[in-house]
């Protein structure tokens, strides 16, 4: 079955030229617009999004609601990308079956939609559909939605959410949202309705503003934006490791609490938020020596793992990173956002169209004055730098959730 989403996605790229939300709207509309079958909270910001809405989703569970949340990207299988939780049950990733299912009825839907206009129906697009047709045909009352890439011409902006998440906003994927904090706000903003509640977390001086009135602008029945220090809350002990979960955590809460109305269950919400745990962030996938594997792919996620990364190795010494990234991203950042906690940098490249070369990631390492050394391929770095931590020592992976799946 993976095998055949592979080979319906695997010819599809990620981005199109037509921006918009008009062909995805088509694809759906051929599937019984099956978005309009469940409540949503909308999740856009830079960093964090999927943490808030593995969270959202449990939150939901556990105040009794049937709930579901499409996610992106995936690790190990497309399928991953959607969960559903029964009624005071823990999320877990959709059967295999059902996913295709849907996938296959997207493709259909998707082929005569582009017969019809021309073009090419893209991944994230064909994804989106089918995951919004698994999610209504698993009965979910409310889904949790990650936005994919910004909020205004992406294809999850087809949901008029009653609620949105905002869960920071720092400079990423500048060539398509802006070049500044503000314009990304409001490119990832333009997803919510008149009417919706906005929750918002990360909401420094500098962009409080701006997001405030883009709230007030678009008609938002009220809003929750959270500064820094907000996250400081009680809250239980979570079973997803970092520190900077708490603040994910507290978004979700709010959310939960904004859509369930007075369905909402505080203890049972919060019980179930603290059995999360999230794939790919400070996940533990190995010992002797410890083996960390995290999502951070920009500098701002970068300092966050490097905020947590000494407690999460306990000591360990020395701490060796692989690290590969994808072309676009702001390798330097996060480079330099790594050296205070990392001793030595194992450099390598993914299969991924969009991967920047190991030797060109070395080259921006030398000039930082970093100790690095390049292997071809993601396997040969992790052996690579398993022998350069010893028994003692740690590895930590990440830069890019293509190295990730590389090594799951």
């Amino acid at each position: 079955m993976a095998d055949r989403a592979d080979a319906i996605l695997a010819g599809r790229g990620m981005f199109g030229i037509e921006l918009g939300t008009e062909r995805i709207r088509a694809v759906l509309a051929r599937l019984g617009d099956p978005q309009t079958r469940f409540r949503a909270i909308h999740v856009v910001g830079t960093n964090g999004k999927s943490s808030t809405a593995r969270f959202a989703c449990a939150g939901l569970a556990g105040c009794g609601l049937s709930a579901g949340a499409y996610l992106s990207p995936h690790i190990a299988g497309w399928h991953e990308r959607v969960l559903v939780a029964a009624p005071l049950a823990d999320p877990e990733p959709i059967a295999a079956e059902p996913f295709l299912a849907a996938l296959e009825a997207a493709e259909a839907a998707a082929a005569a939609v582009d017969a019809e206009r021309g073009g090419t129906t893209t991944q994230f697009e064909l994804l989106t559909a089918a995951a919004f047709l698994a999610l209504a045909e698993a009965g979910v009352e409310v889904a949790v939605v990650e936005a994919g890439l910004g909020g205004r011409l992406d294809a999850t902006n087809v949901l008029d959410a009653p609620v949105v998440v905002l869960t920071g906003v720092a400079l990423d994927h500048t060539e398509h949202l802006g070049e500044t904090r503000e314009l990304i706000a409001a490119e990832k903003l333009a997803v919510l309705a008149p009417g919706a509640v906005l929750v918002a977390g990360g909401m420094d001086d500098g962009i409080r503003p701006t997001v405030e009135a883009i709230a007030t602008e678009r008609g938002a029945a009220r809003a929750m934006l959270l500064g820094p220090g907000a996250f400081d809350q009680d809250l239980p002990d979570l079973a997803a490791a970092g520190t900077f979960q708490r603040g994910n955590a507290t978004l979700a809460l709010g959310a939960v609490a904004a859509l369930a109305g007075d369905r909402f269950d505080p203890v049972g919400a919060l019980r179930a938020i603290s059995r999360v745990t999230v794939p790919g962030r400070l996940e533990v996938i190995a010992r002797y020596p410890l083996v960390i594997r995290d999502a951070a792919h920009n500098p701002d996620g970068a300092r966050t793992l490097a905020r947590d990364l000494p407690r999460a190795v306990g000591g360990a010494t020395p701490v060796v990173a692989v690290v590969a990234l994808l072309a676009d991203k702001d390798a330097d950042g996060v480079l330099a956002a790594l050296a205070p906690v990392v001793d030595r940098f194992v450099l390598t490249e993914t299969a991924s169209e969009r991967a920047l070369p190991a030797a060109r990631l070395l080259e921006l390492a030398e000039a930082q004055g970093l100790e690095a050394e390049v292997a071809p391929d993601p396997e040969q770095a992790l052996a690579r730098a398993r022998h350069r931590a010893g028994g003692q020592g740690a590895v930590v992976v990440c830069g890019s959730l293509t190295l990730l799946a590389a090594l799951a």
